[in-house]
């Protein structure tokens, strides 16, 4: 007879409204909670965009990201709900 161990993992979810004031109020850095990976990239995108348009460009890339945090966190919360789901 095998003895076999039954381990549960406790991940908790994302907030959504956490997320998108964080990415709105800071951008790519408020995009660290939701993505660290698509932080990261919007942050050099915002950096080399910021450059060579004066700023400007942020007006698009900001709310990229925003966006990009809030896509994330909603697939971070499905992924939990189906991990969670698919083990019971």
């Amino acid at each position: 007879m095998e003895n076999q161990e039954q381990k549960i993992v406790v991940v908790k979810q994302k907030s959504m409204g956490l997320t998108i004031i964080l990415s709105f109020l800071f951008g790519p850095l408020g995009m660290l909670y939701s993505t660290i990976i698509g932080g990261v990239v919007m942050f050099v995108i915002s950096v080399l965009v910021g450059i060579f348009t004066l700023g400007l460009g942020l007006i698009i890339t900001w709310p990229i990201g925003v966006i990009w945090a809030a896509l994330a966190t909603n697939n971070h919360n499905k992924r939990i709900m189906n991990n969670s789901i698919n083990n019971q």
